[in-house]
């Protein structure tokens, strides 16, 4: 039995440095090349509706503070986080990772507020993650909590329809039928705010991140974004291409078209 700091003190006199940087290189130009590729996706997509979901995790990322807690919900949340929200060594980064758990981002982000009065506290929520717990919303103005919410609301359970895409699947029991979670929040005495044009987007966080107590900002972002993951396995592309033919066979080729819209059209264009 020993410690870190002997286990380190052995192995040090072992090492010997490397001059080999090939590795390190191929490394860097690659992640140089997907962050651009990444970035290029987080923008105003010519103020054109619904906003893309990158574009509100970008922008949030930006006008936070450089300490700030970031919770998400379980669901493309995480995905836009993991993506777009850096870390700088003093922000953190809190979801439900292992479980899967939905429902966790405004949990967590009371926890965490509660926990570190002194810092901005931003969660990232998904519509059905926030519907499954909207109660807890009183609870931050019970305990004073200044929780800053973020919702991406895009009508639906975003991920489980991309899941079932992938697996062949025609979408079905994905539906949400939201209420104006900016509307519920002013109801609360919450700082609320609804944000369906790009353009709005930036004075809307500013606004909710400068409030002296809760708020949140209800953002209508896109439904069909697909969160695509660095590699495409066969059986994901043959599951897409199953869900595609079942679709028009079900008589829903206008969904089709808006998933070819929103993530082939759109990337010519920029």
């Amino acid at each position: 039995r020993g410690s870190v700091a002997d286990t380190l003190a052995a192995l040090q006199p072992l090492l010997r440095p490397k001059t080999d940087r090939e590795h390190l290189d191929r490394s860097l130009r690659h992640y140089r090349k997907t962050r651009a590729q990444l970035d290029s996706l987080a923008v105003n997509d010519r103020d054109k509706t619904p906003i893309r979901p990158e574009y509100v995790a970008a922008l949030a990322n930006r006008l936070a503070s450089d300490d700030a807690v970031f919770t998400c919900d379980v669901g493309s949340p995480v995905v836009w986080a993991a993506r777009y929200v850096t870390m700088n060594g003093r922000r953190r980064l809190i979801g439900s990772f292992n479980h899967g758990t939905m429902a966790n981002a405004l949990p967590h982000a009371i926890g965490a507020q509660t926990a570190f009065p002194g810092r901005q506290v931003v969660a990232l929520a998904g519509d059905g993650g926030l519907t499954m717990l909207f109660g807890e919303l009183v609870t931050l103005i019970q305990n004073r909590l200044p929780v800053k919410v973020i919702v991406f609301n895009n009508s639906s359970l975003n991920f489980v329809e991309l899941e079932m895409k992938a697996a062949g699947i025609v979408t079905f029991g994905t539906d949400l039928v939201n209420p104006d979670f900016a509307a519920v929040a002013q109801s609360m005495g919450i700082f609320g705010r609804r944000v369906t044009e790009p353009g709005d987007l930036e004075r809307a966080l500013t606004d909710a991140f400068a409030h002296d107590g809760p708020a949140l900002v209800d953002v209508h972002t896109a439904r069909q974004e697909l969160s695509i993951p660095p590699a495409i396995t066969v059986e994901q592309a043959k599951g897409f291409s199953l869900y595609a033919i079942r679709t028009i066979l079900a008589g829903r080729a206008d969904e089709l078209l808006d998933l070819v819209t929103t993530n082939v059209a759109r990337r010519i264009l920029d």
